[in-house]
């Protein structure tokens, strides 16, 4: 899936309303955990020449936590040339708040199951809030997944989320009918 995205990224490069796109990429904690990881995301992105601030790596804080120093380390080494981060599924998963602070992360990505109750659920809308906070303080985006309603982007936007994921927005498509989305929105 990284060579694949890597590939998308330099398709992405020749077209003026493309390549300034950032790609996100789930990691696996298996890949994650490869002792080359590091060496080769950066052999991939110095194949492709593609500019490292374009992709962007998406780890669960289960893949954080299993090896914390380990994970600082390689997140840090991709860090420097140039790779963001964002932790997928925040709130979902028994991680401690001590670690954020370690972590060089970009982004915390506000899990869909706080998103889909947000009008039903005052605790769910109270998480949400909290995480929005807790982003804006520590100086990293925050981004709403599956975000299908008017109403639940009307509550994130209220409250500082201006980046959304889901089906409001539109439908997994391939590539090639992105592009041409992309394209066409451009003119």
């Amino acid at each position: 899936m990284l060579e694949n995205a890597c590939q998308q990224l330099k398709a992405w490069e020749i077209e003026s309303h493309t390549r300034n796109l950032q790609l996100a990429v789930n990691v696996s904690g298996r890949q994650f955990r490869q002792p080359d990881f590091v060496a080769q995301i950066s052999e991939m992105l110095n194949r492709y020449a593609i500019k490292p601030s374009c992709l962007k790596l998406e780890l669960t804080e289960s893949i954080v936590l299993s090896d914390v120093a380990d994970t600082i380390a390689k997140m840090l080494a991709l860090r420097q040339i140039g790779v963001s981060f964002a932790m997928d599924d925040f709130g979902t998963g028994y991680s401690s708040l001590a670690y954020l602070t370690q972590l060089p992360l970009n982004q915390l990505k506000i899990d869909k199951s706080f998103v889909r109750h947000i009008s039903t659920k005052a605790s769910d809308a109270t998480i949400i809030q909290t995480i929005i906070g807790m982003a804006n303080n520590l100086d990293m985006e925050v981004i709403a997944e599956g975000v299908e309603t008017q109403g639940q982007r009307d509550f994130l936007e209220l409250n500082g989320c201006f980046l959304y994921q889901g089906y409001l927005f539109g439908r997994p498509v391939p590539g090639e009918e992105f592009d041409a989305l992309m394209s066409a929105r451009s003119k």
